[in-house]
């Protein structure tokens, strides 16, 4: 078997559609003569025709870089990226998500940043938005919640302490990395359940880090996230906020000793709350008529409810 130096993984569900974009931006990938690599795409779960769709981009491929298919039987964007891990041939993965377009350099951009830091145990880069309308007034302050990032043209390190990493969208992982630290379950699954609560490719790097890696920003690997009109309804952005905001306990007390969770619960809940009083004084009543600051009071209010709702779910797990 011919050694891999690069593996692109692309968890979907039910992207048929959505795939072929991003399927044509890697075949004309760039700079990537002296690289190995491969694209594998984790189906998960799908009801519509991805399976047959990447059949016939098999039974038509004539790259170089092999294109594989694997289906995830259990359902949840962290079993996916689990699944692409076990199936990688490379020690660099690149997921991308099934919306997600990377420029034509993607992949040289994202094997060399990994060559040239060592200890990088995943880095993520610059995702534009590509919306299909305008985004609401003062739309980068929650830009975040839709993984979108724009942190400069240096690259420098996140500060996992304080949840500051890079999306999953457009991620680079180091397979040693993820192998060696991370749990094959871990607390936060992906958006099930009825609920928008994901934070799972956080707690990922979470463990990565406590492991002893950096996080790291790359400015070169530069990607556009499709957003979709409904992406940026009223509606899906507060449950979008809520969500990133439930899984907030969930991030701070990966790795935490027994003793510890208390004192860090009660952290919490302090910092939460002073942050969710400030908001409330300075926006009063312009949540109301302003969508940005209403999807900052909600996220708020639910990092504050956040302990109660992993209690909700550890005991709903012992039912």
């Amino acid at each position: 078997m011919n050694k891999v130096d690069f593996t692109v993984a692309i968890p979907t569900f039910n992207g048929a559609k959505r795939l072929p974009q991003v399927m044509e931006k890697l075949k004309s990938q760039i700079n990537t003569e002296n690289i190995s690599w491969e694209i594998i795409i984790i189906d998960n779960n799908s009801q519509d025709n991805t399976a047959q769709l990447i059949q016939e981009y098999q039974n038509n491929w004539l790259h170089p870089y092999p294109l594989k298919y694997y289906c995830e039987a259990h359902q949840g964007a962290a079993y996916a990226r689990q699944r692409a891990i076990d199936e990688a041939g490379g020690e660099l993965v690149g997921f991308l998500d099934d919306d997600v377009i990377p420029d034509s350099d993607w992949v040289a951009q994202a094997y060399n940043f990994g060559h040239e830091y060592p200890k990088a145990g995943a880095y993520g880069g610059k995702i534009h938005g590509d919306f299909e309308v305008d985004p609401p007034e003062n739309f980068a302050r929650i830009k975040s919640f839709l993984a979108l990032r724009d942190r400069g043209n240096q690259p420098h390190l996140y500060q996992p302490e304080t949840l500051s990493m890079p999306p999953s969208a457009a991620l680079v992982v180091r397979k040693q990395a993820w192998l060696e630290n991370v749990p094959k379950k871990m607390a936060l699954v992906g958006r099930l359940y009825g609920e928008m609560v994901a934070g799972e490719d956080y707690e990922v790097l979470m463990y990565i880090y406590l492991g002893g890696w950096e996080i790291w920003y790359q400015p070169q690997m530069k990607s556009h996230h499709k957003i979709p009109q409904k992406r940026l309804e009223k509606d899906y952005l507060l449950a979008l906020s809520k969500g990133a905001g439930l899984c907030v306990c969930s991030l701070r007390l990966v790795g935490s000793k027994i003793w510890q969770k208390p004192l860090i619960i009660m952290r919490i809940t302090l910092g939460s709350l002073k942050r969710l009083i400030g908001h409330i004084l300075k926006y009063r009543g312009q949540v109301k008529n302003d969508l940005v600051a209403a999807c900052e009071r909600e996220f708020l209010l639910s990092s504050l409810l956040s302990p109660l709702y992993l209690f909700r779910r550890y005991f709903e797990s012992k039912t």
